[in-house]
């Protein structure tokens, strides 16, 4: 276990999704980096782990990562969690990996829960090939920009984007791709209120708008249709 560094996925909401051999790895660690403690200390409670926890944002990531090594290289191990799913994943981290491997450091990846596939196998659409953007800009115009720019690949696009942002980013779907466009809307997965909503995007805009949808989502589009 020593000097190595673990990147560890934790459920994106459900508990039970997290992995025995994850668990394993974080009870045999000798410190875990979160990216918040609030977060971090809730998610370890609930399993009974009680462990050194160092702080990884993306406000400080260039500040800490020093401290991390010098515990690492002290024969310590480490795991990297995210405040949910998996590590590095439209998440922070990459450089401390990219300082691990350039001072011969084992990354060893755990995997476990993440949003992405779960939102894929559950559309309906073949996706056998897909184009993950992730996160749009919050900033209006180059949001559209964006989408224009997407609008070129003829492929299934994964979007993501934050909860208080989803029915803008639907409105500008339908604006940019049309009205008709397929979309399936995977809306709070693993949790209780999860629901796959699917349909053109003009639809899935209004319930959304009708229900004043609120929550954790990724937004699948079916841009596959000939031109």
């Amino acid at each position: 276990m020593k000097k190595k560094l673990f990147l560890v996925s934790t459920p994106i909401g459900n508990y039970d999704d997290i992995t025995i051999r994850a668990l394993n790895i974080l009870r045999d660690v000798d410190i875990i980096i979160c990216e918040e403690y609030k977060i971090a200390r809730r998610l370890l409670a609930h399993y009974k782990i009680d462990k050194e926890l160092i702080a990884l944002n993306e406000h400080n990531e260039n500040d800490v990562v020093d401290e991390i090594l010098f515990k690492i290289n002290e024969d310590k191990s480490a795991a990297l969690i995210s405040d949910c799913g998996t590590p590095l994943f439209s998440d922070p981290g990459h450089f401390l990996v990219d300082m691990c491997i350039s001072r011969n450091i084992d990354i060893i990846p755990v995997p476990g829960a993440n949003s992405l596939l779960p939102a894929l196998i559950g559309s309906g659409f073949d996706f056998e090939k897909f184009y993950y953007y992730g996160w749009p800009s919050p900033k209006k115009h180059i949001r559209r920009k964006q989408l224009l720019d997407l609008k070129r690949i003829k492929e299934v696009i994964v979007l993501m984007d934050t909860p208080y942002r989803l029915k803008r980013l639907l409105s500008d779907v339908v604006n940019i791709f049309g009205n008709t466009t397929p979309v399936c809307l995977a809306y709070e997965l693993t949790m209780k209120d999860e629901k796959y909503y699917r349909g053109s995007a003009g639809k899935v805009l209004n319930i959304a708008e009708k229900k004043n949808l609120k929550g954790e989502f990724v937004l699948i589009l079916n841009n596959k249709r000939l031109t």
